[in-house]
């Protein structure tokens, strides 16, 4: 592996349907070839839903991005030969196939990486909701849970109060050192 190289994370597209049967066969590539120092991780987006049929619920998992791969990998021409000869694969996103790397805020939003929270959140902190439903709106936080990695905030929305719950990945401490500008002082 090149030592100057650090991996990162690219979409595969790939025909409808064939997401996990593409997500098997690079993981045998990998196996057979040893290329587990250049292909590092490998993701299908899925997301939890419940669906009722004859009159009965159940959660079942559906793909949140149908035909797409997620791939982290040290780009090389050897690589991109493999992982594009692959059954199912029909190219890298990016020009010509050629595969441009996601860029960090991408890897957040779609949560590929379990990216331990770096701040500390307590009672009282003042938030931004920078991801989800809600991003933009600020609040304070009323209630923390450290174990789930959840905070229960307060938010003004349409003239009333409201509490809402965000996971820490979503939100982020206003800085108090900057003074915030009113609609009426412009």
């Amino acid at each position: 592996m090149p030592m100057n190289e650090e991996p990162k994370w690219y979409i595969l597209h790939t025909y409808s349907g064939y997401e996990a049967m593409v997500k098997d066969s690079l993981e045998k590539l990998i196996e057979n070839n040893n290329l587990g120092d250049y292909i590092v991780d490998l993701k299908i987006p899925m997301e939890q839903v419940i669906e009722e049929k004859n009159g009965k619920r159940k959660v079942v998992e559906r793909k949140l991005l149908p035909c797409y791969v997620f791939i982290k990998m040290i780009y090389t021409n050897q690589i991109w030969y493999y992982v594009t000869s692959t059954r199912g694969v029909t190219g890298f996103c990016g020009p010509q196939g050629r595969p441009i790397p996601m860029k960090p805020d991408e890897i957040r939003k779609m949560r590929l990486e379990d990216n331990p929270v770096t701040e500390e959140f307590k009672v009282g902190d003042t938030v931004n909701v920078e991801d989800g439903p809600l991003s933009g709106f600020i609040g304070t936080i009323k209630e923390i849970n450290d174990t789930a990695k959840k905070a229960k905030i307060v938010t003004n929305m349409f003239g009333r109060s409201t509490e809402v719950e965000v996971e820490y990945i979503q939100i982020k401490k206003v800085d108090a050192s900057i003074p915030e500008t009113s609609e009426e002082e412009n």
